[in-house]
């Protein structure tokens, strides 16, 4: 595959520890944890029926109504509904269900970092275990690509939580990012995922979104826009933004160095009020520029904090888009004035 996308899992494999030392045994704990923290506080919020993405009769039977001439195809006639009302019949077909979800997971090196409960990498699993705990239980596939080091690791999709959980599993014990030189960018590996011929489904995207040379005017394009409009062109996207409370603003610590995790380079700064304040509205413009450029590709954009309750954040996005959605394609009655 190009771009430098690699089949398998990230890292070396599994193994009795997970990262830093931790026992598996461990992480199977927290993995569990993490399902019935999801099943508890968002069960039946994503839930529900939905249509196939493809147009077209799907392979379900479903209700039967009166046959019309020259519209319906007499080959699916419902003989046993016709003898009984002496009435012809049709049988519907509703479209398929199984849908295939697949996610982008930055694990660059930018991800090991966090001043709060936890890390960005692990609020990362936090999000793709949500995700796949909540679209996975009603028999979908879940996939992902993982962006580590000098390449785009593709993990296969496949149904069932024992799948997801082994795919959990090679997301925590993954090691530390380390800088390489000529290393993908979130914008190569988008476009990894766009390129892929895949049945239509939803995408996840999870990642900082911060640009090694990040641009603060809203109106310039980001080098990300363009893969991930293609992706929305075919796909439904949800983009989940992580981030920590120190990327928006620094503390009055007096003189610190300050090393890029992307490209190893370091900087000693003074941290005065004036740099804190100018670093704050950079930051803020920054998240504006982001958002912006969110709402221009048209996909749904969820910002997670390591500081914050994710799993509120979580179901108060998707209350959120699900009242937007039903005020979309609410439609007045036809010949009812308001």
């Amino acid at each position: 595959m190009s771009r430098r996308a690699a089949p398998g899992g990230v890292g070396a494999g599994p193994s009795a520890t997970g990262r830093g030392g931790v026992p598996a045994a461990t992480a199977e704990q927290a993995l569990r944890r993490l399902e019935l923290t999801v099943v508890r506080r968002l069960d039946g919020l994503l839930h529900g029926s939905y249509q196939g993405l493809l147009p077209g009769p799907g392979s379900e039977f479903g209700d039967s109504r009166v046959y019309v001439l020259g519209e319906d195809d007499i080959r699916r006639m419902d003989w046993a509904v016709t003898a009984r009302t002496t009435v012809p019949h049709v049988r519907d077909l509703i479209a398929d269900r199984e849908l295939e979800t697949w996610a982008l997971a930055d694990l660059s090196p930018s991800m090991d970092f966090g001043t709060s409960g936890m890390e960005k990498r692990d609020l990362v699993v936090a999000a793709l275990g949500a995700v796949g705990f909540l679209t996975g239980r009603i028999g979908n596939r879940f996939g992902t690509y993982v962006l580590h080091d000098e390449y785009v690791h593709r993990m296969p999709a496949r149904g069932g939580r024992p799948a997801l959980y082994g795919l959990l599993h090679s997301l925590m014990e993954a090691p530390r990012g380390r800088p390489v030189a000529g290393a993908p960018d979130l914008a190569e590996a988008i476009g990894v995922l766009a390129s892929a011929r895949r049945r239509r489904g939803l995408r996840v995207v999870v990642s900082d979104f911060l640009d090694a040379e990040p641009s603060l005017d809203p109106g310039l394009e980001l080098p990300w826009e363009r893969p991930i409009r293609r992706l929305a062109a075919r796909h439904q996207v949800l983009a989940i933004e992580v981030i920590d409370p120190r990327e928006l603003e620094l503390p009055p610590v007096g003189l610190i160095n300050l090393t890029d995790p992307e490209t190893g380079r370091s900087r000693r700064i003074q941290l005065t009020a004036k740099v804190r304040a100018a670093y704050a509205e950079a930051a803020a413009a920054q998240r504006a520029t982001t958002a912006m450029a969110m709402r221009r590709c048209g996909v749904a954009h969820l910002v997670l904090r390591t500081d914050r309750d994710w799993i509120l954040d979580i179901a108060q996005f998707v209350l959120r888009q699900r009242r937007m959605a039903h005020l979309t394609h609410r439609h007045p009655t036809p010949g009812v004035t308001r």
